[in-house]
């Protein structure tokens, strides 16, 4: 508790002195300072909007215990601002939470199919045309980078690029891992329900200031790329491979008619690949915040159960179930990222008070 004080006052103070930066017309002559100090400003807010909240219902609970000795009805009123204090006290503690570094980022998204077959190719774009959905609803613009269809519309393998004016990071980083669906398959002909299993990994974007690729670490391939069945075959060498070779760490992208976009388009997840790899290497709490990414798109290790025949959604990390499938597949995700972030922030509040 008194640590949570102490944090809060710092950062009131600091959120004062900014303040009265921000006013000195001589700040704004240097215009990438004023932008650092006004969005360190803008972080502050919600914070020092909480203490202030907080501050204001312990003044108003003390006043109502006092005036309560002589009139009960206050009574009352007393132990409503003792659950908002207690209200305003948790979204305090979770606000000093440290940040991660991350969460402003834009993102890039894989979404792999793995056991079953056409299912699980076809279950692969059910995942993509939700957050597609999700991400329209979020006002958020998607960009398809490289796209492996199937014959009856499914994806072997797609990425996309999702960005925003920052949250995106923060928003869908849960998401990756092994997503397990449970339904009849179109190509069912006896009516049975089947299990297979599409895999999602989501990384930051990495801007080329987060991560500086050495030319000389890279080897280029050019071939020509394909469509489903052998369709869409192109006449010139426009598909590209990269390999970075350090890491082994390799990215196809066939998805562009121009050679130069494809490589555009590769080195952009090549970036935020090695980004995602940095990180885990220099700091291996970083690798908590991954623990779930697909490392191979196996039933036995989903994340998330998606139950046709029940309309049922299931999150096992968090023990979250909601009946309203069909609604989450058309964007709706909202209550189970909510139920995501809480536990991120209850796990984190325990570890501090460890």
């Amino acid at each position: 508790m008194a640590d949570t004080k102490t944090a809060a006052t710092d950062l009131v103070n600091e959120y004062a002195d900014l303040e009265r930066q921000l006013a000195d017309p001589a700040v704004h002559t240097d215009p990438e300072r004023a932008r650092t100090l006004g969005r360190r400003y803008a972080e502050l807010g919600p914070v020092v909007e909480t203490v202030r909240a907080l501050d204001a219902a312990r003044a108003d609970r003390d006043a109502a215990q006092e005036l309560a000795a002589e009139d009960p009805a206050f009574a009352a009123e007393a132990e409503e601002l003792g659950v908002r204090i207690d209200e305003l006290s948790q979204r305090l503690r979770e606000q000093l939470l440290p940040k991660d570094p991350n969460d402003e980022k834009d993102i890039i998204m894989e979404i792999k199919a793995g056991e079953g077959g056409e299912e699980s190719a076809l279950f692969a774009g059910d995942l993509l045309r939700m957050y597609l959905r999700y991400a329209e609803r979020q006002g958020w613009k998607t960009e398809v980078l490289d796209a492996e269809p199937t014959e009856m519309g499914g994806y072997r393998d797609i990425s996309v690029a999702i960005k925003a004016r920052g949250g995106v990071w923060r928003r869908l980083k849960y998401e990756g891992g092994v997503h397990r669906v449970q339904r009849v398959p179109v190509t069912e002909s006896q009516g049975r329900i089947h299990t297979s299993a599409a895999g999602v990994l989501v990384l930051p974007e990495a801007e080329e200031v987060d991560i500086q690729i050495d030319p000389g670490d890279l080897r280029i391939d050019v071939y020509r790329s394909s469509g489903p069945g052998g369709q869409s075959v192109n006449t010139t060498d426009s598909a590209v491979r990269i390999t970075h070779i350090p890491t082994g760490t390799v990215v196809a992208m066939q998805n562009e008619k121009s050679q130069l976009q494809n490589r555009e388009a590769g080195m952009r997840v090549l970036r935020a690949r090695l980004h995602a790899l940095a990180q885990e290497q220099a700091d291996q709490e970083a690798a908590d915040t991954r623990h779930s990414q697909v490392r191979t798109v196996d039933r036995s290790e989903r994340i998330r159960t998606y139950n046709f025949p029940e309309n049922r959604i299931s999150d096992h990390r968090v023990g979250f179930k909601a009946y309203n499938l069909d609604q989450v597949l058309d964007g709706d995700l909202d209550a189970v990222l909510d139920a995501l972030a809480r536990a991120d922030a209850e796990a984190a509040l325990a570890g501090t008070s460890d």
